[in-house]
């Protein structure tokens, strides 16, 4: 059986909150960099400011006295627990390019599940293994055959996008929880002018032709990656372009851990004291056991059914 839902996404809009207006056309990833005059220190405060003002949104919503219900995934859902649906099938298929986080990351990532599953225990999360940040959807929702026809026109220019991190590095900071009603993630910040504190690069380090330093960020990084595939032939398809760079850590299957005011409470306590916790043990801290304050977005895969 073959059924669609509508996507959480749908129900739970990711509203760009950087205030950026998008002109017809434009690369929407230059957008917001020349809004920033090409300064990573005000691209850092616009991606800041987007996941501030969204979890203060989000925040008022669990809290609020006329709280409707959360936004489950319905495909999720049927994916994970079999009798809801019996011969359910996913339709849906995607084209994204994605970063794969390092060891030191993935350990923080999951360290923080851990602590979010103590306030919700029947919370979905995210297994390590496919945890992954989302550089650039090409498309969402097609038909196989439509994959297929652009994954086809995509295959030049595959190798040149998935090693362009290589060549071109950008990195990532101060990790923090965002949340909305329909999951939670691990969200990072650009790098401005931080501290490295990142496991050292084997040696011998190789610095010819590579751009490198926070002059160049994980935003320039989306920018060119949404050019080579525009220039490939194929038309970006995006639902969002928002400035978040973030880690699914996990969504919401059911109302259990959030029926109640009181619950919904002391989920988002949670979040708040781990948020706290990050800035004061993670952040800016070279002994850190997770020392997952720096994300060199260092190589790039090619997501398809």
């Amino acid at each position: 059986m073959i059924a669609r839902f509508e996507a959480a996404e749908a129900r739970n809009k990711l509203e760009d909150l950087s205030g950026i207006q998008l002109e017809p056309g434009e690369n929407p990833y230059n957008a917001l960099i020349k809004a920033c005059n090409n300064d990573p220190a005000e691209v850092q405060t616009l991606y800041s400011v987007h996941r501030t003002k969204r979890n203060g949104q989000q925040a008022e919503k669990f809290l609020s006295s006329d709280f409707k219900e959360l936004v489950i995934d319905q495909t999720l859902l049927r994916l994970e627990d079999p009798a809801v649906e019996p011969g359910f099938r996913d339709n849906r298929n995607c084209l994204v390019i994605w970063a794969r986080p390092p060891d030191h990351v993935i350990r923080l990532a999951s360290k923080v599940n851990e602590l979010l599953k103590k306030a919700a225990p029947s919370v979905w999360l995210m297994p390590s293994h496919r945890m992954h940040l989302t550089t650039l959807e090409v498309a969402f929702s097609k038909t196989p055959q439509e994959i297929a026809a652009f994954v086809t026109t995509l295959r030049p220019a595959i190798p040149d996008i998935v090693n362009y991190p290589y060549h071109h590095r950008s990195r990532l900071v101060k990790p923090m929880v965002s949340y909305d009603l329909s999951a939670f993630a691990l969200s990072f910040l650009p790098a401005s002018g931080e501290a490295a504190l990142s496991p050292p690069l084997t040696e011998p380090v190789v610095t010819e032709g590579i751009t490198q330093g926070d002059d160049y960020t994980y935003h320039h990084l989306r920018r060119d990656v949404y050019d080579k595939v525009q220039e490939s032939g194929v038309v970006v398809g995006s639902r969002y372009q928002v400035p978040s760079a973030h880690i699914t850590l996990g969504r919401y299957l059911n109302h259990d851990d959030h029926d109640t005011p009181e619950k919904r409470a002391a989920w988002v306590k949670a979040i708040d004291e781990v948020n706290t916790w990050l800035e004061k043990e993670v952040w800016d801290n070279p002994d850190s056991e997770y020392n997952a304050d720096r994300y060199i977005v260092a190589v790039l895969k090619l997501s398809q059914p």
